[in-house]
């Protein structure tokens, strides 16, 4: 995967923000990590994201909440943004598919299911342009 594609990752847990800043760099993403939902959509743009990895449950707001709000948008790089949601909730599955999730993993989660999701995400991605 190239260097060029560009991660954020939206959880409130900075442990887990910076363990999978670290693991997505060494797999060769520009990783960008935060822990507040009101910067998804700065982030997006000035950084032209390519995918967002987002945690279903985030202080003050629910993650599919932020997921909503992006398909909602009146821009086309958010609707179109993939997005890939994880918890460790029972049935997290069904709210993030109805929340216009791309996907979803489940926590915790084994680092190559994570990979092989992430890649097949920006595979589609890319053949959709």
């Amino acid at each position: 995967m190239s260097n060029e594609r560009k991660i954020l990752v939206v959880d409130d847990d900075s442990g887990i923000g910076e363990m999978l800043k670290v693991l997505l760099e060494f797999n060769g993403y520009k990783v960008f990590v935060t822990e507040k939902p009101e910067m998804v959509h700065k982030i997006i743009r000035k950084e032209k994201i390519d995918l967002v990895l987002l945690d279903l449950l985030i202080s003050g707001i629910n993650g599919s909440d932020v997921c909503v709000d992006l398909r909602n948008s009146d821009e086309k790089i958010m609707r179109q943004m993939p997005v890939l949601m994880m918890s460790a909730l029972h049935k997290a599955r069904e709210i993030c598919n109805q929340a216009g999730a791309n996907d979803f993993i489940s926590k915790p989660f084994e680092i190559e299911d994570l990979m092989n999701k992430i890649e097949e995400l920006l595979k589609d991605q890319e053949t959709a342009k």
